[in-house]
């Protein structure tokens, strides 16, 4: 790029084009969009059915399902600011996204993921009270108390991702403008930018460690002290029932942080494209699937709540009919 070249040369980009798997070839696009396409079905579905259940039956009327209907929420955000767009350049070869659209998309990508690391370890908090604190467990955690704990788990998005976005696309982009993932991400949007990002990367590490080490710092604690309660338990039923409580969310915390850390924690030698887009998957439409899933096949009072509704659904259908 000659050096004469003037900042307004340098910003004219106007989209972006998302390479996507578009080095594949076309049956396996084909294969991939129906793929994805189920799993994308099957997300929304499973969570909105969590959401509808844990909303009409009374008896999940509890401060851990109003947390996992927030989780549910968010899963269903994530999905929708990924996974249409990646379908749409799988099936219609629509490989384009505007200059805003791709600051929105990648706002709205942080700004899910950060308030899910919180909410999982509110989660984790609210496990750890109910098992350590059993008879103060509907005081501690009342109605105002929690929707605090859902509004804090939900608030950083909005700074981390406010910043980063604004700070990123304030940069001039003079390079291609090929971005070689499935979705506007930070590390290949970056790699795009014809200036000196290091104080961004810098900002953007100790971010991203600060976002997922606090929460997890967070869940390790609770899970400390829940541990060391169970330990106490005398009985094998007792220790099996309260285990049994936290079972579905030590899953889903070790799905999201094991694929999001692999994917952004790598070294850089072991970091190729085509490797970050298989684990980005995992996370960004893989575990938001399985989430319903788990909480669905490993949680007795979930299963006996969708039965009831869906008995319910067909005792009213009938009376229609």
């Amino acid at each position: 790029m000659p050096t004469s070249m003037t900042a307004e040369n340098w910003t004219r980009v106007s989209e972006f084009i998302l390479l996507s798997f578009s080095s594949l070839p076309t049956e396996i696009q084909s294969l991939l969009f129906l793929t994805f396409l189920t799993i994308y079905l099957v997300t929304l579905m499973g969570n909105s059915l969590i959401i509808l259940v844990t909303l009409a039956d009374p008896m999940l009327h509890s401060p851990m399902y109003f947390f996992l209907r927030n989780l549910s929420f968010l899963e269903i955000g994530f999905n929708l600011v990924i996974v249409p767009k990646m379908l749409g350049t799988l099936i219609a070869q629509d490989t384009t996204i505007s200059f805003t659209g791709c600051a929105a998309q990648m706002y709205f990508f942080f700004f899910f993921g950060v308030a899910e690391c919180f909410l999982l370890a509110t989660m984790a908090y609210d496990r750890y009270v109910a098992i350590c604190s059993p008879l103060h467990y509907p005081i501690l955690m009342n109605q105002r108390t929690r929707a605090k704990l859902a509004a804090a788990s939900w608030f950083p998005g909005f700074p981390v991702a406010t910043i980063q976005i604004t700070w990123l696309f304030s940069f001039p982009f003079c390079a291609t403008n090929k971005v070689n993932h499935f979705f506007c991400d930070s590390p290949p949007v970056l790699r795009l930018v014809c200036a000196d990002t290091a104080r961004f990367e810098i900002y953007a590490i100790v971010g991203t460690i600060l976002v997922v080490m606090i929460p997890c710092l967070l869940i390790l604690c609770s899970y400390t002290r829940i541990a060391a309660a169970i330990l106490k338990i005398p009985s094998a039923k007792g220790k099996h029932k309260a285990f049994s409580t936290c079972s579905s969310h030590l899953l889903v915390v070790s799905l999201f942080y094991v694929s999001s850390s692999l994917t952004y924690f790598r070294p850089k030698s072991n970091n190729s494209p085509e490797s970050k887009k298989l684990l980005s998957l995992s996370y960004t439409v893989v575990t938001p699937m399985l989430n319903p899933i788990i909480y669905s096949l490993r949680n007795n009072e979930v299963k006996n709540a969708l039965t009831r509704t869906f008995h319910k659904a067909l005792a009213l259908r009938s009376h229609i009919l």
